[in-house]
């Protein structure tokens, strides 16, 4: 295969180098990339809003959710299988790349055939088209997936900044330049194909990875094995985070289905800014670590108590100053949506947590176990959700929401860790500077809605005094983040802190 393998052929080697600056860096790098990612999307996606019509969103927005079913469907869980694979990656590579580009294949043909019928039932009958042009993505995405997945195990996120760059760039001026001159949702259909064509050649020629199709069914077995329960906890994980969708619009109608979604957009912003850029890393760092128990018991013990050094601020002055903050941002007419806020944003640090124990879980190969326990969320969540509305609205949704998660789901992420070695002695106890700052956040924006009037007063008030105290408290983590960031014997997954 030539010159590119030989960085493959030295991964062995490399498996024993210091780890910790190599997370550090790709940490970084995929920190940047989502920022710059949102950003870009945000302003693309005022720029389209003057250009495109709600039918035009309406159309492309219910094509996408088939399709993002349908992408969760298409690598088999091997990505995953993938990353975690011990020794030279070669071995293995080449039927992964059959198996995959096979799927998406296969796939891409199902939602042609079936595009009329799906567009039918999803109440969009003119969307045929735009769904067919979509399902093209399926098939790019195989074509690409092992060499992007080779990225992530190796931890270059700097090649994978550039590739989503690229991308966001290329997507986001075909869909204007197309939507200006009158194509609609055909607009953001070409756009992301575009940028998904564009970035996956980018992709393809930055991965020192050149593999060609071919087959093994022994490596076949293996791999599926490990990534077929993996598509169904992907499943279940899509499910966990629509259905409450789906129970608000039928039983609180559409009134209620905006302004519940306006309240989970605000509540994810913490999973979607910090959770987000760790994953792209943690299970690369985590799967390295797979067979030194100590340094891995470690890394995630640690990694968690960084993680939530972040989040819980956030989430804290979501929770106590949503009202002020939606008031501000969104409009007086949107102030419903805080009701569920002061509960989603609760859910938002159970998420975070919760992501970080599943690619715990999948690094250490308990792939039957992650798709129980996300089955079970889905499981207790539908019938949850359902009273929730029923007696309290969206705010008794939000409820439920976090009755299932911390009660329920919760409690059994921990029996599992525990069973593979992972008891709550070795993480618990960094969690409790985080903690009692989360508390004392709470307290200080519930006394300033109390003392102060004023949307603007509030939030700059409470936010600084929060802010302050936050750190007065967590700031002793210091000594933590700095071992954590160079020790190498201790390369735990860093996240984006504010107690520096």
């Amino acid at each position: 295969m030539g010159s590119p393998q030989v960085a493959v052929s030295d991964e062995g080697s490399a498996r024993s180098e210091n780890l910790g600056p190599q997370i550090k860096r790709a940490f970084g790098w995929s920190f940047l990339n989502n920022v710059l990612g949102r950003v870009g999307l945000f302003v693309s996606g005022v720029v389209l809003a003057h250009l495109l019509t709600p039918h035009d969103y309406g159309v492309f927005a219910v094509a996408l959710v088939l399709l993002q079913v349908l992408m969760s469907l298409n690598d088999m869980g091997l990505s995953a299988a993938i990353i975690r694979w011990e020794g030279d990656l070669r071995v293995v590579a080449r039927t992964a790349t059959t198996l995959i580009v096979a799927a998406s294949v296969a796939l891409f043909a199902v939602l042609f055939v079936a595009a009329p019928a799906a567009a039918r039932a999803l109440n969009v009958p003119d969307g045929v088209g735009v769904l067919r042009l979509l399902a093209v993505g399926l098939v790019i995405d195989g074509c690409f997936s092992v060499p992007a997945t080779f990225l992530t195990r190796e931890f270059r996120q700097g090649a994978r900044l550039t590739a989503d760059m690229v991308n966001l760039v290329v997507s986001t001026s075909v869909t204007i330049a197309l939507a200006a001159h009158g194509y609609g949702a055909w607009s953001l259909a070409w756009g992301r194909i575009a940028g998904n064509t564009v970035s996956g050649l980018i992709i393809l020629a930055l991965s020192p990875l050149r593999v060609w199709p071919g087959f093994d069914r022994a490596h076949a077995r293996q791999l599926l094995s490990f990534g077929i329960p993996l598509v169904g906890s992907n499943l279940m994980g899509i499910a966990m985070l629509n259905v409450d969708y789906v129970v608000v619009g039928r039983v609180l109608g559409p009134v209620a289905l905006g302004l519940y979604l306006m309240a989970f957009n605000l509540s994810s912003w913490p999973v979607n800014v910090f959770s987000f850029a760790v994953r792209r890393v943690s299970l690369a760092g985590f799967s390295r670590l797979q067979s030194d128990h100590a340094r891995l018991k470690s890394a995630f013990a640690r990694s968690g108590a960084l993680l939530m050094a972040a989040t819980i601020p956030v989430c804290a002055l979501l929770a106590t100053l949503g009202l002020p903050l939606i008031r501000f941002v969104y409009g007086e007419k949107w102030e419903a949506a805080a009701g569920a806020l002061h509960f989603l944003a609760i859910l938002g640090i159970a998420r975070v947590a919760l992501e970080l124990a599943y690619d715990l879980l999948v690094a250490l190969g308990k792939s039957r176990a992650v798709l129980a326990l996300q089955g079970a969320w889905v499981g207790a969540l539908i019938p949850a959700l359902a009273v929730g509305a029923h007696i309290g609205g969206i705010r008794g949704v939000g409820v439920a929401h976090v009755f299932v998660a911390l009660c329920l789901i919760a409690p059994a992420f921990a029996v599992a860790l525990r069973r593979n070695g992972f008891g709550p002695a070795g993480y618990l106890p960094l969690l409790t500077r985080p903690v009692l700052g989360g508390l004392v956040i709470t307290g200080v924006g519930v006394a300033t809605q109390v003392a102060l009037r004023g949307d603007v007063v509030e939030l700059l008030v409470g936010g600084f005094v929060a802010g302050i105290a936050y750190l007065a408290i967590a700031y002793p983590m210091r000594h933590m983040l700095r071992s954590v960031l160079s020790n190498p014997a201790d390369p735990a997954i860093p996240s984006q802190q504010p107690v520096s």
